[in-house]
């Protein structure tokens, strides 16, 4: 391998330690090693920095295992962005594998050196800190809400349980008029007929009749606190998602023309603009195409030939978080009117099946994305009505000179 650096560093980072393999020495020589292992603590990332810093080292490279490089990222990250950088490299462990056998913490950390020293390391795309704090308040809160989808299940359970059929009258239980009844019987454990009403708002009012039938029960002493104790454990995860959401649009602040661009695409929200811009970011010259951003994203199938013959390309696992928000705008963006989106998704589905044209759009979506972000430009619905009608005046073009090479003449409709 042909060496590409004089002075590069090697990290095999564990829970507890980092094995760490120094190579030094001119270019075409056979380079020095030193091996150190530092803990994982504080103080032991401090000792990893500093003798990084007394060996002029600039070049870092580590797998990508679990939540442990975050730590040492962002140690690495504080210091050499005040003493002229450093070029880190988080690279994906299945690009990296050595050859079976023999396989110690040492020799990991010599391999991804020597392949950092040779230049044969693609960084995976790290977005900047502002964008990763970002991330993490979206991603907390999607898993909240799924908390909360989940403590609702086991609140409707519950009160079927004890012979309570409101879901079967109330299209929401947990609207005004669900929760207003739930915390009655949180309360007393029972609710009259004659109080039914004045816990109902809205169209609920016209099926008074039928939800007095739905809660005519009682609740003993210990389902009445058991059901208290569910609605408690809901009412938290809602609480907790408007605080997380006041965090969220605060620090997309700064994040504002982007998020306005992405808003204008057919199918994307403004929160769902902020998670797609908490996953990527606003600079995307990390990826030479759309292409490239579409298959870190898992939105496109892989290549696999043997022999002549093409095996599984199942798309790959990606960015799962982007992936998830991408399939969920492709469904709204399907029910979007008089849009170039929804037809051309109709329009494949006949052909590939539902589920295989819903990534098809995810990907286009994410594809106008990185273009609009690119060239600063917003979401405009006449450039694709104008490319639908100039490719059917390419294809009556193309009809007509066929038919005029067989002597035939085509009848206007």
């Amino acid at each position: 391998m042909r060496d590409f650096l004089e002075v590069c560093c090697g990290l095999d980072v564990h829970k507890e330690c980092v094995v760490a393999c120094l190579l030094k020495g001119r270019l075409g020589q056979e380079p020095s090693s030193e091996i150190k292992e530092f803990s994982t603590l504080l103080s032991g990332l401090e000792m990893l920095k500093s003798w990084l810093t007394e060996n002029n080292c600039r070049e870092v490279a580590m797998e990508s295992t679990g939540v442990y490089w975050f730590p040492i990222y962002n140690v690495l990250e504080a210091m050499f962005e005040d003493e002229g950088g450093i070029h880190m490299t988080v690279t994906n462990p299945r690009h990296m594998k050595n050859v079976p056998g023999k396989k110690t913490d040492v020799n990991d950390a010599k391999w991804i050196a020597s392949l950092l020293r040779a230049g044969l390391l693609n960084p995976s795309y790290i977005p900047p800190r502002q964008v990763r704090e970002l991330r993490d308040w979206t991603r907390y809160r999607k898993t909240i809400v799924q908390e909360m989808t989940g403590h609702k299940n086991r609140v409707d359970k519950y009160l079927q349980q004890c012979g309570f059929k409101l879901s079967m009258f109330l299209t929401d239980i947990f609207g005004q008029s669900g929760m207003s009844l739930i915390h009655k019987l949180c309360e007393t454990g029972y609710i009259s007929p004659d109080d039914v009403l004045s816990h109902l708002r809205g169209s609920t009012r016209k099926k008074l009749d039928n939800i007095k039938q739905a809660v005519n029960g009682r609740l003993s002493g210990h389902e009445q606190s058991f059901l208290a104790m569910l609605v408690r454990n809901l009412e938290q995860c809602l609480r907790e998602i408007v605080e997380i959401e006041e965090k969220i649009m605060e620090c997309a602040g700064i994040f504002e023309e982007a998020i306005c661009m992405v808003e204008t695409v057919p199918g994307i929200q403004r929160l769902t603009a902020i998670t797609i811009i908490s996953e990527l970011g606003t600079d995307l010259r990390t990826f030479p195409t759309a292409g490239h951003l579409c298959s870190w994203a898992g939105m496109c199938p892989g290549n696999n030939e043997s022999a002549g013959k093409k095996k599984s390309t199942r798309l790959s696992k990606g960015n799962i978080h982007l992936k998830n928000v991408l399939s969920q705008c492709a469904w709204a963006a399907t029910r979007s009117k008089k849009t170039y989106l929804r037809d051309w998704f109709w329009k494949l589905s006949r052909r590939r099946g539902m589920k295989k044209a819903i990534i098809a759009l995810g990907r286009k979506l994410l594809t106008i994305i990185y273009h609009m972000l690119t060239n600063g430009e917003f979401y405009d619905e006449d450039r694709y009505g104008k490319a639908k009608n100039r490719n059917e005046e390419i294809r009556k073009g193309k009809l007509i000179a066929e038919a005029h090479k067989f002597g035939l003449r085509l009848i206007p409709a």
